[in-house]
């Protein structure tokens, strides 16, 4: 059992074991693997493959093993290290915390978005960009998008999202117009309600964290431990409300072996959402 802090109550030793272990992952190679695991699995609606890791009920559990095979990476190097999150409604500033020197480094620079900052800057030597869908070697990023601006997600966005007592409903992708997971994950009609939570910090953040090898900026695993968390905040408020779909869509759905009921494997570790559904014995929010 290990503790999953709030970023902004790391200890400089905490923050320096964490950086020191990212870079040590991003040494072996390994961490390029989890970009890489991370683009392969973020399959839209328009595409025919299943969808495990986005625009689909699954979304939760697939998030939470991918972060705790990640996490388990970084114990591998450091027993001590667990993966923060960002509460980006308190934070929600370039000035926070966790935009400091010593340790996710702050914003890109004007033109090329380049971090110039941090342990993460390209200009360090040590975080070369190699699994991307761009041309880019250097980490990017701009911060609220300033030619047309994005405001971090507020706490009574988040409370809304919470609020609902539905899981997930049909048609089980980004235009589900009800439930928790769409609300939250983010995906919108259009026109200013387009981009919501989830999203809405990967735009915000800007520069790599568009793409679908979002972990190539290391701010990806402390946002999604801030989802994590929300969902079992989302679980504790609806004890009555489960995962949906529980079972298997019929194939005269549009959906049918595209989308994974509770007891369905997801790839690619063979797990279903059921076994994933309560964190209590590995792992707890401070």
């Amino acid at each position: 059992m290990h503790t999953r802090k709030n970023q902004r109550n790391l200890t400089r030793t905490e923050k320096r074991r964490l950086v020191n272990a990212l870079l040590e992952l991003k040494r072996s190679g390994r961490y390029d693997e989890f970009v890489r695991m991370h683009g392969r699995y973020y399959v839209t609606d328009a595409e025919d493959d299943p969808r495990a890791a986005h625009m689909a009920p699954s979304f939760f559990p697939w998030h939470r093993r991918f972060l705790l095979e990640f996490e388990r990476a970084l114990q591998s190097v450091d027993s001590g290290v667990t993966v923060p999150y960002w509460d980006w409604t308190t934070d929600n500033t370039p000035a926070s915390s966790l935009w400091a020197e010593d340790f996710l480094g702050g914003n890109g620079r004007a033109g090329d978005r380049q971090v110039m900052t941090g342990p993460f800057a390209y200009g360090k030597g040590n975080w070369r960009i190699n699994a991307r869908i761009s041309d880019g070697k250097f980490l990017t990023r701009n911060f609220g998008r300033p030619s047309d601006p994005v405001s971090l997600p507020t706490k009574a966005e988040v409370a809304k999202a919470l609020s609902d007592p539905l899981y997930d409903a049909d048609p089980w992708d980004s235009t589900a117009s009800r439930g928790f997971r769409n609300t939250i994950e983010g995906w919108g009609a259009g026109g200013s309600d387009r981009w919501r939570n989830h999203n809405r910090v990967h735009r915000w953040v800007g520069g790599l964290m568009l793409g679908a090898t979002s972990p190539n900026d290391p701010v990806f695993w402390l946002h999604h431990a801030f989802m994590d968390l929300l969902w079992d905040r989302w679980q504790k408020a609806h004890p009555r409300s489960g995962y949906l779909p529980r079972r298997r869509l019929p194939e005269s759905h549009p959906q049918y072996r595209r989308v994974f009921s509770l007891d369905e494997p997801m790839p690619p570790w063979n797990v279903a959402p059921a076994a994933l559904l309560d964190h209590s014995r590995l792992y707890r929010y401070e």
